[in-house]
């Protein structure tokens, strides 16, 4: 795509433009997740989801203020990972948001 004096105009990835919305806006962010606990796509698409806002914040980052690794989070937080509850706690809350229950 070109503006008008014929420079190309910068664009990301939709993946890129999703994760910069989710990083400036707390709110948006405890929206994504809250939409993803309350429907039926099940665990692995939460456990993404929970990648997705980490990466938004800083994978390192997040991993630290979790207390654990790196790598082990990438693992926990993949499609087919299986974290401890503890490990999800402290992921949410490394990323500003807290888990909470509800009366259905």
């Amino acid at each position: 795509m070109t503006t008008r004096k014929g420079r190309a105009k910068a664009s990301i990835s939709h993946d890129d433009a999703t994760t910069a919305e989710l990083r400036k806006d707390p709110k948006l962010a405890a929206a994504y997740l809250r939409e993803i606990l309350e429907g039926s796509e099940g665990q692995q698409v939460m456990l993404i989801a929970l990648r997705r806002l980490a990466q938004a914040y800083g994978i390192a980052k997040v991993a630290k203020a979790a207390g654990v690794e790196r790598e082990s989070l990438y693992r926990a937080l993949s499609g087919k990972g299986n974290p401890r509850l503890s490990t999800l706690v402290a992921v949410v809350k490394a990323i500003g948001l807290k888990l909470t229950v509800e009366a259905a």
